[in-house]
Order: structure tokens, then sequence, then C-alpha cells
């Protein structure tokens, strides 16, 4: 089967979005490779990332074809981006960050759409009015002319329901893996030099992810405050948040113990990770909170809030404070630091928890959303296997739509193989 993704994040996104993005077209080439996949994007951005995507000789990428569309790629991406997929042959498009083309649904191309969280709506206040109002229509469109939903947690999936109205049972939730790298183990040397290159402190606490108001680090630079000689490395884009957490750090003297990078490159943050006694995440709401499972991943015990789908992401070992809480976090963070018994069952039982996230058992999942899109009618029994994760997937080797004689498309004819 041809299959397209919406890759503009992949491509033109180096957090969040373009990680997901990455990760799953990284995913789904390795593991179900028999499948062509053709990522569309608007412009060209450099980004060795989205690059390294086309190792895999099953992958390609697409840029608007005419010089018109050169120039409107805007229009291009959420219009006119449909004439290309037919002339690719595209059967199924997955729109990776939570938007679809306008039309998809009058093609005979089957959709899938990612939504990753609808917070704007949760709480509008950290977003302007026009923002809130384009994000709005644009999910509420991709929901509706979906054939399915993904959803990047349970969280995530009764906020869709809730706020949209969509029936549960066109919802699927599929999580969202890391890169392997943040488990491999990594050498003295690296945790020397990386240790070297950012002054850090023998001991210390991390936190990763945009430094905004959602974010809420200063619940743990707070937190870090009640505590002696405990030092607080934060990492995320600098934003007005950011500053405001820097005058707070100033005013109360702690520049010696909370050290904020900005600019840290993404090969040393795994390093990071492995380098840090216990890792924290205040976030008032996330939809899923990809930090937490890279921090289990690489052995390191994960402080959440509670209030959101963070949970789905720590696992029961993990503990959870309130994300106004600042007695309570400072206190959860003194007890796994002073236990050391404690701190090492949490990563024991945390390694155990994420491999529920692996890339195998995620494509297989995937896999089976999109044989869902293509509707039980065409389908026989002999058309699933057994996957080595003991989870029915469904593998298609030719997929093919015609159109009657006023130019409509109609059904497909789906053919599926099986492989182990």
């Amino acid at each position: 089967m041809i299959i397209g993704f919406d890759a503009k994040r992949a491509n033109a996104n180096f957090t969040g979005l373009g990680n997901y993005s990455r990760f799953m077209v990284d995913t789904m080439a390795t593991y179900g490779d028999e499948h062509k996949y053709r990522m569309y994007i608007p412009k060209q951005c450099k980004n060795a990332s989205y690059d390294s995507l086309l190792k895999h000789k099953n992958v390609s990428s697409i840029l608007p074809r005419s010089s018109v569309m050169k120039r409107f790629r805007a229009l291009w991406r959420t219009f006119f981006i449909k004439r290309g997929l037919l002339q690719d042959g595209v059967q199924l498009y997955h729109g990776l960050s939570n938007e679809l083309p306008v039309g998809i649904h009058r093609t005979g191309i089957r959709s899938v759409v990612t939504i990753h969280d609808l917070i704007f709506l949760r709480y509008p206040q950290y977003y302007h009015r026009l923002d809130r109002i384009i994000y709005n229509r644009k999910f509420n469109y991709a929901c509706r002319k979906a054939d399915r939903i993904v959803a990047v947690s349970e969280c995530t999936k009764r906020d869709i329901v809730k706020f949209y109205g969509i029936s549960p049972e066109k919802i699927d939730v599929v999580y969202q893996g890391c890169d392997p790298v943040f488990a491999r183990p990594v050498s003295k040397k690296e945790k020397d030099r990386v240790r070297a290159a950012y002054g850090l402190p023998e001991r210390f606490i991390l936190s990763v992810g945009t430094i905004e108001e959602r974010k809420n680090l200063l619940l743990a630079v707070k937190a870090v405050e009640k505590l002696d000689d405990v030092h607080l490395v934060a990492i995320g884009k600098s934003t007005d948040y950011a500053k405001k957490v820097q005058d707070y750090v100033e005013a109360h003297g702690l520049e010696n113990r909370v050290h904020i990078i900005h600019n840290l490159k993404f090969g040393d943050l795994p390093i990071l990770y492995h380098l840090a006694s216990l890792f924290v995440y205040p976030s008032r709401f996330e939809g899923f909170g990809i930090p937490i499972v890279e921090a289990l991943s690489a052995g390191v015990p994960v402080i959440a809030s509670t209030g959101s789908c963070l949970e789905e992401a720590g696992g029961e070992h993990s503990i959870y404070v309130d994300p106004d809480d600042v007695e309570g976090m400072a206190n959860a963070m003194k007890k796994v630091l002073a236990d050391e018994h404690l701190r090492r069952e949490m990563i024991e039982k945390g390694k155990e928890y994420v491999v529920r996230f692996d890339p195998k058992t995620l494509a297989d999942e995937m896999n089976a959303v999109y044989l869902k899109c293509f509707d039980d009618k065409t389908f026989t029994e002999d058309r699933f296997v057994q996957t080595s994760s003991n989870k029915q997937a469904y593998f298609f080797t030719d997929c093919t739509a015609s159109r009657d004689a006023q130019g409509h498309w109609g059904d497909y004819t789906v053919g599926a193989a099986a492989i182990s």
C-alpha cells in the first residue's frame, strides 16, 4: 500500500510535533516495510533528522510540483495537495499533526488524523484568540472528516469526545514512543564531556520542555528553593515566561542552583538524562508527555503533575503532585533523593513500564488503525495475522480505487498479506 504523511512538522519542527512525526514515519517504515511511504512537505528545511528518514528505501519526500503551488505553499497543503496524492497513487493519508486537507474525504483516499491535545480549549488563556479560532476549525474539521482518529492518550480521547462530540468508537489510542537512543548506555567519557560543556553540577534534578507558563517550571524552582544544596537543570526554548523564571531565580539568590540551558544539542540530551538523579515534569496539562518516557527509558525516576495524562506516560511507580503544591513537590523531591532504595525501585519499575511504548508494538497498533479505515465489508477473515506482540495487525499489499462514469471515486479493492 502507498501511505502519504503530512510531514510539514517532521521537516520544519525540532521538538514536539516534529519529534512525533519523525518517530512515526521511522517506526512505520521499519516495521511496515512492505508499504511505500510518501512524506509531503510544503518546503524543504535544513533538518538532518528528517533527512535520515530517507535512508529507508520505502520512504520518499515530495514537494509541491508546480511553480504556482511552490509560491502558495499553505494553500497547497490545505487544498490542492489532493491532486498530487491521487497522481502518486496514495491510498491512505495520515495527518500527523492535527490536520487534514480540505475535501480529502471526497477523493476516495482514506484518512487518519492524529490529535495530540485540545489544550487551546481547556486552557484558552494560554493562546491568542485568533490562534484558538484557527486551531478549533482545523481540528474539528479533521476529526469529523477522517475515517479514523488517533489520540496520543486516553486523556486526549476523552477531550475529543467532550469538546467535539465524536463517537469514542471512531477514536483509537496509540501512544508515542521515544528514540531508542535514550535507553542506550552512556560512557563515562561522554558524561564527563557533557558535564564540562554545560558546567553541570555533580548531582542535579532535570526538567525538559519548552519554558512556557503551562509547563509550570516555577513550581520546580520554588520547590528546589526549599531544599538544601539541591540543583535544578532546566532545558527548553527561551520565552517570555523563561524571563519570568530567571527573574525569580535572581530575586531569590538561586543563580548557583538553578541552571537554565536554551540551546542544548539534541545529541547531548540523552546523555543529560543519564547524568540526572531525578526528573521533574510539573506541567499543568499535556497531550501525552514524551519527556517522561525519555526519562524512564534512560533510567531516571520521575515526579510529574496530576491533572492531565501524565500518569499514562509515567505509570503507577512514578510520583504525582498537584501543579500548585510547592510544598508537595519539595517533599517528593527530598524523599526520592534521600531514599536510594526507593529511587532504584522507581528506576526498575519505570524501565518495565516503558516497554509498552516499544516501536514495534506501536507500529502494530497503527497498522490496525489503518485497517479500520477500509471498512469490514471489504475484508475477509483470512486477511489478518497474529503479530509477535499477540495483537491483530493488518498489512496491505494491494489497494486500488475506481471511478464511475461520472468521475466519482468508488469503493476500494483491497488486498492484504500476512507478515510474521
